[in-house]
């Protein structure tokens, strides 16, 4: 196979270098003209050009300028790179040459000395042998050795506040774990590792000896205190020889560590440098990390008597003041000089006091009576701190972070996420019974209207932090304060209207159920409404202030608005805070709306989804669809008119009139087989469905009225909405023989409503069985030749 290579030439690269420096400039003088067209759009504009070309003659000296002192700065930096890369290229010029010359003089010396290389061999090989003695004696002895430390550990397991045998079992147990260590190392270096898995079943037993004797190191360390003051220095000197010496072994595995690491040819040759210990042990980290675990269960406690009694801090702490005392007074002297042991209990103690009070200032659930007394601990702190010998630049950090300037910021800040934390877990509450449906969760008030349980919670706690807020004399934090509050109200009316459009989609989207099933679509859909009506009836209560569950007759927010009024200033109540409360009452309207509209909106898409689909089919002639609608709109005002709060009653039912209405006029072009034939009496049961819907809305009120629930009902505003239907009829009876009659028609209905639909007349002509197309392109010619001004929204603005 024969393969072709071309490579570039040098004028291959010149030729695309050339090609890349005209296209470059092609796309510079382009831009340059814009940029000329720009400037030059008018004939007037040419006598600028010579004040143009100073102005760009300027701009270039100062760019020229900047260019070389950049390009100055420049090659002095790259030039002291270039001289640093030289001087260190000598360096490793010459280091080369000096190991060179080691290399060579220790291989001279090695010829300097006949047969070296034999007595070399018969060295090693002693030395081996004396090894491989040394190790046998020590493996045979090792489970003997093992039994005896076991008992001196039983024997201390009688006496844990001395130990009389720590000292012996931690020089001997050294031992063994050297012993298993070297054997490890050998037998990983070995050729034949099979045995291996054999020798670590060995050591298995020393491994739980050693967890023993941690066991015992450990209590002493989280005792040593005690120990002290108990006066038993003996124990305590025993405990500090072990910690130390162990310290001394793990400084020598980290010496040799890095140098295996860092010279490895080196290291293989010295044999002494792979013997003794091979891991870090860190007694004395697990030494000071027992003095921490030691002082937490006491912050512990200190904490929980902290949160009861939190202007008590000064006396709940003394315990922290005293074990630096013993540890000054009675342990300094029996621990090594280097470990500076009061110094460095106290760096312990101080971090763990600074850990602990910042914590509780970042708690968001800190009360403002914690956060105060934090702040005068911090004086305090200091002082005990400084007869101890300690002055405040010593310890460091500052045990509050040098905070207590921010402080009455976080204050403010500690209310709001009060605030949130209290309103995210009502509302999760909420959240969980209105998914879960739950009957119990709802409540009734002394009207009799539903209600939800969290509502009054939600306002006697913003009463609460309003109160809390009001105790800084703040006016400031007041204000940040109450900007959370509108924030967390407005989240909440948010998140009910999304929570509600969610629930109610999961019956919207529930197919019909077949006829061959016992599926029922309307399967806790009671319950859900109910819960329709308690959220509504809670809007009304925030706004209502002539009809709450309190003894006072204003509404939640209102009273609300009287408890900030006197703790923020009056350019912020006139401005921030009118804005806001509007904006909640006018939420407040919108969310108790949107249940009622949403409960009539559930009852067509479950209740009438049948019946709605019928009207206009050959079916609508013989049954009474329109009867059986009003007489479940009876029913459900008698279930829920003692319970829905009396103005949104009047909402609902003209609700319930409007979207009753409204699928009338659209089953007539959505519902499938409807067709007006001339020789059918649509005309007649179109005036029987509309006599009926204005037999119930008209009787409504009296009805109601007997039973004890006042029903406003605007029936004239109804029956002037439903005579829509009129012009519907004469849609669909108008004689199309006559020129422009039917165009005539849609005419005076189009001018009467701006917002009538084509798509929906035309969907209403072809119902007609004498449509044509000539009829449809009359009524879209005088479409386009009416014009009407828009107006308010329309029932026909609803219809699609």
């Amino acid at each position: 196979m024969e393969v072709s290579l071309r490579y570039k030439t040098p004028d291959d690269h010149s030729d695309a270098t050339v090609t890349e420096l005209e296209g470059a400039a092609m796309a510079e003088t382009e831009g340059t003209i814009v940029e000329l067209a720009d400037l030059l759009r008018h004939p007037e504009d040419l006598d600028k050009i010579s004040f143009l070309k100073s102005e760009f003659t300027r701009k270039k000296a100062v760019i020229d300028g900047q260019l070389k002192i950049g390009l100055k700065d420049q090659l002095e930096v790259t030039q002291n790179g270039m001289n640093a890369i030289s001087d260190g290229q000598r360096t490793v010029n010459q280091i080369k040459e000096e190991m060179m010359k080691i290399d060579k003089l220790c291989a001279e010396a090695q010829n300097m000395i006949q047969d070296f290389p034999d007595i070399n061999l018969v060295s090693q090989v002693h030395r081996n042998f004396n090894h491989v003695e040394t190790m046998k004696a020590n493996i045979e002895s090792f489970d003997g050795r093992l039994k005896d430390l076991e008992q001196l550990l039983r024997e201390d397991d009688q006496d844990m506040e001395n130990q009389p045998n720590l000292l012996n079992i931690h020089y001997q147990l050294t031992q063994l774990r050297d012993i298993r260590d070297d054997a490890m190392d050998q037998i990983k270096r070995a050729s034949d590792t099979s045995m291996e898995s054999h020798l670590q079943d060995y050591f298995t037993r020393l491994d739980d000896v050693i967890d023993w004797f941690d066991d015992h190191v450990g209590t002493a360390c989280m005792n040593l205190i005690p120990l002290v003051q108990a006066d038993n220095k003996g124990m305590v000197v025993r405990l500090a020889l072990i910690i130390e010496e162990e310290e001394k072994s793990d400084n020598k595995v980290k010496a040799l560590q890095d140098a295996q690491r860092e010279h490895k040819d080196l290291a293989s040759r010295f044999k002494s440098m792979a013997s003794g210990p091979k891991q870090l042990r860190g007694y004395k980290e697990k030494f000071l990390k027992a003095i921490e675990f030691y002082a937490q269960p006491q912050f512990d406690k200190a904490e929980e008597r902290f949160l009861e009694e939190p202007e008590k801090l000064a006396n709940i702490m003394k315990w922290y003041f005293n074990d630096l005392y013993v540890v000054k007074v009675g342990m300094t002297a029996l621990m090594p000089k280097k470990w500076k042991i009061f110094k460095t209990y106290t760096d312990i103690y101080h971090k763990l006091m600074h850990d602990w009070l910042i914590k509780h200032i970042d708690n968001p659930e800190l009360s403002p009576p914690h956060m105060l007394s934090i702040i005068d601990w911090s004086e305090k702190y200091y002082a005990k701190m400084t007869k101890l010998g300690w002055d405040q630049q010593t310890l460091q950090p500052h045990v509050l972070d040098a905070r207590e300037a921010e402080l009455i910021r976080e204050y403010r800040q500690l209310i709001v996420k009060s605030v949130d934390e209290w309103m995210d877990r009502m509302f999760a509450v909420d959240r969980k019974s209105f998914i879960e449906r739950k009957p119990d969760s709802l409540d009734t008030n002394e009207h009799g209207y539903f209600r939800t349980k969290t509502l009054g919670d939600m306002w006697r706690m913003l009463k609460e932090q309003t109160l809390v807020a009001g105790s800084s004399s703040r006016t400031d934090v007041a204000e940040g304060v109450f900007d959370a509050m509108f924030r967390a109200l407005k989240t909440r009316q948010n998140a009910w209207q999304a929570l509600i459009d969610s629930e109610a989609q999961k019956y919207y989207s529930k197919p019909p159920a077949p006829q061959t099933t016992n599926a029922d679509p309307s399967e806790g859909m009671q319950v859900f409404q109910d819960w329709l009506v308690a959220i509504a009836n809670d809007q009304i209560a925030c706004i209502d202030d002539h009809d709450t569950d309190e003894s006072s007759q204003l509404g939640y927010l209102t009273r609300f608005q009287h408890d900030l009024s006197p703790l923020v200033s009056p350019t912020y109540l006139s401005t921030r805070a009118a804005t806001e409360l509007n904006a909640l009452r006018d939420g407040f309207v919108d969310l108790g709306t949107h249940c009622i509209t949403t409960f009539v909106s559930l009852i067509f898409k479950i209740d009438f989804r049948s019946t709605v689909a019928d009207f206009f089919t050959p079916k609508w002639y013989t049954e009474y669809g329109m009867k059986r609608i009003t007489t479940t709109f009876d029913d459900y005002i008698g279930d829920y008119a003692k319970v829905l709060h009396h103005s949104l009653l009047d909402i609902w039912i003209e609700e319930l009139a409007d979207e009753l209405l409204v699928h009338y006029l659209c089953a007539v072009t959505r519902n499938k087989g409807v067709r007006f034939r001339r020789a059918d009496p649509f005309t007649e049961k179109f005036k029987d469905d509309v006599l009926t819907a204005f037999e119930f809305f008209g009787n409504l009120s009296a009805s109601k009225a007997d039973s004890g629930t006042v029903v406003h009902v605007e029936f004239d505003a109804i029956k002037q909405k439903w005579r829509v239907v009129d012009k519907l009829v004469r849609l669909l009876e108008a004689d199309k023989s006559s020129t422009g009659v039917v165009a005539g028609v849609y005419e005076d209905f189009k001018r009467e409503y701006w917002d009538l639909g084509i798509g929906w007349v035309e969907g209403v002509l072809r119902a007609r069985d004498d449509f044509d197309r000539g009829m449809l392109a009359a009524v879209k010619a005088r479409a386009g030749e009416v014009y009407v001004e828009r107006g308010p929204e329309t029932i026909m603005g609803k219809v699609k």
